[in-house]
């Protein structure tokens, strides 16, 4: 997925803002490494939904680079650049170079990633061994030039600069042990692909979600800890999960937040394959999976994602059945699967169907406190942030019959926008008329008006 961030690209005359359009920018010399390393480095950031601009296929080689290959650069947000031995034998690779240094450098040099594919990081820097070589050719080819020689300076300028910056040596080491380091860390400096939840419907979230968050025990990286939420339905419980998981997904191997009920398949057979396949179609992008049974299924799960750091989330669980994919007990198999510091989210209406399977902590949902549903109200029945001066001993009465719960205020306030005086009073004489003040039935009662 395309970011939006707006970054800024500058040179010494000029700064201005542009839309990323890429995750990161792969500089690299094709002859080289375009059917081995980068070849399996753009699968990998593919397969962790990492958007890469990969320049040996977009346009056609020359003395000058295309103008959209220079878009692409200032609409990129990183930067790998792969050093091989040929590299600085391409003036295109070098020109490549020139301009990301223009962008970023001064401003932002953490952008900027280099990886020292089979080349002493040294040879980049003093321009020595290959490179020696291939800028005496450059100087000879441009000699009569001093416009191409101040560019062939420029060029020695740009590998300086960016051999001294942090990045990767991987020369005698294990490619796809590197390749893994190098897409985790892109993952931790691009942060949550998504933004979070509009603040709206975050109301009174924010301290509930910072509560779950502790629950997690994030900072117990060698622990696999499986973590429940429960409470009425809705009363939050996955706007809490979702917000969380939407910070934090990108620091994991492989994520996936399903809906179990939505995921169970037609008929409620008393099987998980439609959530063993949406698992693992999220967690490796795996399509049209088949898979015969349920057994057949937990063989994949656990042999695809062994050892795998992961963050899973199993919405919507309503029936003990539902999580057969785990055998008897979620804990065990997840510490037979998955890679240690993984965390395991299971929401439920039921708290005794997470107690039943193993979960390290069950969290309680919590109502909203006054000031909260006050604020969430008068978003959804005045679309602002205050009681209307018309309508603040109608709200107070309103907000009594809804005892917190987010779902009902949001249900209500929105049958009661636009709405006169005798018509509030008309929902709340229904209202006054739920003597078992049951929840459900407020929601019943706003739904109806809503029609």
């Amino acid at each position: 997925m395309a970011s939006n961030t707006i970054i800024q690209c500058g040179s010494s005359s000029s700064s201005h803002a542009i839309i990323t359009a890429y995750d990161v920018f792969v500089s690299f010399r094709g002859e080289d490494t375009r059917n081995n390393f980068t070849a399996f480095l753009f699968d990998s950031l593919s397969q962790n939904g990492i958007h890469a601009f990969k320049d040996d296929t977009h346009f056609p080689k020359g003395e000058s680079i295309a103008p959209e290959l220079l878009q692409a650069i200032e609409e990129s947000r990183l930067f790998l650049v792969v050093f091989s031995k040929n590299y600085a034998s391409s003036t295109w690779c070098l020109r490549e170079l020139a301009h990301i240094c223009n962008c970023t450098i001064e401003a932002s040099p953490s952008r900027v990633l280099p990886i020292f594919y089979d080349v002493d990081p040294s040879e980049v820097r003093k321009q020595s061994g290959y490179f020696g070589i291939d800028f005496a050719e450059h100087e000879e080819r441009f000699r009569e030039d001093k416009e191409e020689m101040e560019e062939v300076q420029r060029w020695r300028e740009a590998l300086t600069q960016v051999a001294h910056l942090s990045g990767w040596d991987i020369r005698n080491k294990s490619q796809p042990a590197m390749i893994k380091e190098i897409v985790q860390k892109l993952k931790y400096i691009l942060g949550p692909k998504f933004q979070n939840l509009p603040n709206g419907n975050l109301v009174g979230m924010e301290s509930r979600i910072e509560e779950f968050e502790k629950c997690l025990a994030l900072e117990l990286v060698s622990d696999v800890r499986v973590v429940g939420i429960s409470g009425m339905g809705g009363i939050g419980k996955t706007t809490i999960a979702l917000a969380l998981y939407k910070k934090i997904a990108h620091q994991y191997d492989v994520h996936c937040f399903v809906d179990v009920e939505n995921s169970y398949g037609p008929g409620r057979q008393s099987n998980s394959l439609g959530v063993q396949k949406e698992l693992l179609h999220q967690c490796l992008n795996c399509e049209n999976l088949q898979i015969s049974d349920v057994f057949r299924g937990y063989y994949m799960v656990s042999s695809r994602l062994h050892n795998k750091r992961g963050l899973i989330v199993l919405d919507n669980v309503s029936r003990d059945e539902q999580l057969c994919m785990f055998t008897e007990n979620i804990e065990t198999i997840l510490y037979e699967c998955l890679g240690e510091g993984s965390r395991i989210i299971i929401i439920s209406r039921n708290e005794h169907i997470l107690r039943a399977h193993g979960v390290n902590y069950v969290y309680q949902a919590q109502p909203l406190n006054h000031d909260n549903a006050v604020q969430l109200f008068c978003k959804n029945a005045f679309k602002c942030d205050y009681i209307m001066s018309d309508y603040k001993m109608l709200t107070y009465r309103v907000l009594s019959y809804v005892q917190g719960h987010p779902l009902a205020i949001k249900v209500i306030g929105k049958s009661l926008f636009g709405l006169n005086d005798s018509q509030w009073r008309g929902t709340l004489v229904r209202l006054s008329e739920n003597k078992s003040k049951d929840i459900m039935n407020v929601l019943r009662i706003s739904y109806d008006d809503l029609e």
